[in-house]
């Protein structure tokens, strides 16, 4: 996958354009097809909030056949469109003006999904019996789509499988990578169901300057951190696209009925492909799209179409899925459901984005304990007064304080991080203090995953890496 954003509604306009048109051709061919009124309806429904958006952003009613002027970045010509483009959210870029990051609840109205609320969270805990897990408690998971339908059939003893991926672009990965990683093994955890991960190195391939063979070494290397999060091998299947799609009929038989049902215009509207796009690059998205269906993996499902998905990752993954849940009835499979997570801050601040090539912009899974510390106190964007003083008088802004940001995705004691939160606010404590409980909460927990990389072996790799079949309760 894209590393685990197409917000139709926080692109440009002329993308925005591009979906309206690609929206209304899906539409019309979905009645020309007499497909299911609901599906209709929710097309139909896409389709009007599309439309709001691009006059939110233009100023004016979307006309068919008629693109809107791309005015140059900076230019004061259109202050709404300005405004639609402070945020931007796709598979490949993630951009905000805002020191607090990406707003999600606009995000959640521009995507169309729905808020994680108390109540569901609720239902999580009572389906499984357990807390629910600091992500869903703190709104780091905040998103989703048909999580309740997911609920209905656990409740009542009817499967579904765990879906995640990495997108493998790099021998090293950083904390941000492991969130989906950290939540997907707990839900394996609580519900006892199985997972298959996908290693999309074909799409890195098609996508970054590598060979074949740096793209699958990366595959390796990056499944080798997966497996230290915990998995259960006897419930866990991970593959690499460049290897799996040759050993199995049924994955790339999906991938092709996907592929049909999905035209150019559609794929250039959601993801923004343009003519020069290579062809590979406009056919990933059925790939990453096949795993959601289970006779994806015969060895696993044998050859069971019913079998429901559930997929956590990235909300910037969400057109993916987008693309799959429309075309899911239409060949005979059920929708997957999703759970979003927010984005992980770079070092620099929640404006700025992590990058494998810049190793201060976050903290990698190979750091020692001595670049851990030094990556903290000179990079972690601070919410701190410029003097003791000031800092004393009025407090720290932990909204976008990255140190208090980081500890909220990894501090597990509740009570612990609001009494920081309240210290900080306050001015009791100071940013060097801040940052040296982070330190102390980094450090062991990177030594303690090199540890459990450093028992991986090649042998477990091919283990995990092998298609074979699962052992889980439904069966």
């Amino acid at each position: 996958m894209a590393d685990m954003p197409s917000g139709e509604s926080c692109a440009s306009p002329l993308e925005l354009f591009n979906s309206i048109a690609a929206q209304g051709e899906l539409v019309r061919s979905l009645k020309a097809g007499n497909a299911p009124k609901d599906e209709i309806d929710s097309a139909v429904k896409m389709l009007l909030s599309l439309k709001m958006s691009y006059k939110a952003a233009m100023g004016e009613d979307y006309k068919a056949g008629c693109p809107p002027g791309n005015p140059t970045a900076g230019s004061n010509s259109n202050p709404n469109a300005a405004k639609a483009n402070e945020d931007f959210v796709d598979p490949w870029t993630v951009r905000t003006s805002s020191a607090k990051g990406i707003d999600y609840d606009k995000l959640i109205v521009q995507f169309g999904s729905s808020k994680i609320d108390k109540e569901l969270i609720n239902r999580i805990e009572k389906a499984t019996g357990q807390r629910p897990h600091r992500f869903l408690r703190r709104g780091i998971f905040f998103s989703h789509r048909d999580m309740n339908q997911v609920l209905d059939a656990y409740e009542n003893k009817k499967p579904f499988y765990l879906y995640t991926g990495r997108g493998p672009s790099s021998e090293a990965m950083h904390l941000g990578h492991l969130v989906p990683f950290i939540f997907t093994k707990w839900l394996q955890d609580v519900f006892n169901v199985p997972l298959v991960i996908q290693m999309s190195d074909d799409e890195k391939y098609l996508w970054k300057d590598l060979t074949l063979e740096q793209a699958y070494s990366y595959t390796v290397e990056n499944a080798k951190d997966i497996i230290a999060c915990g998995f259960d091998i006897n419930k866990t299947f991970i593959f690499s696209d460049l290897e799996f799609m040759g050993q199995s009929p049924g994955f790339y038989k999906n991938v092709v009925k996907i592929q049909k049902h999905v035209t150019f215009n559609q794929v250039k509207g959601i993801f923004g492909f343009t003519d020069s796009d290579c062809i590979g690059k406009i056919s990933f998205p059925a790939v990453q799209a096949a795993p959601s269906f289970s006779n994806s993996f015969p060895k696993i499902f044998r050859d069971r179409r019913d079998i429901q998905c559930l997929i956590p990752c990235a909300i910037d993954q969400d057109p993916y899925f987008r693309m799959t849940r429309d075309v899911a009835p239409r060949i005979g499979h059920p929708k997957p459901a999703l759970l979003h997570s927010t984005f992980f801050p770079a070092l620099q601040g929640a404006q700025t984005k992590m990058s494998a090539s810049d190793p201060n912009s976050s903290i990698f899974l190979t750091d020692t304990a001595k670049q851990i510390k030094s990556k903290v106190n000179k990079h972690a964007f601070s919410g701190g007064r410029d003097t003791v003083e000031e800092h004393r008088q009025f407090g720290g802004n932990c909204e976008v304080d990255v140190s208090f940001m980081y500890l909220t995705f990894f501090l597990e004691d509740d009570d612990r991080l609001e009494q920081i939160r309240q210290d900080y606010t306050s001015g009791a404590m100071l940013t060097g203090e801040l940052k040296k409980t982070l330190i102390d909460v980094l450090q062991p927990l990177i030594a303690e995953h090199q540890a459990r990389r450093k028992a991986v072996t090649e042998e477990t790799v091919k283990e995990f890496m092998t298609p074979r079949q699962l052992s889980f309760h439904f069966q």
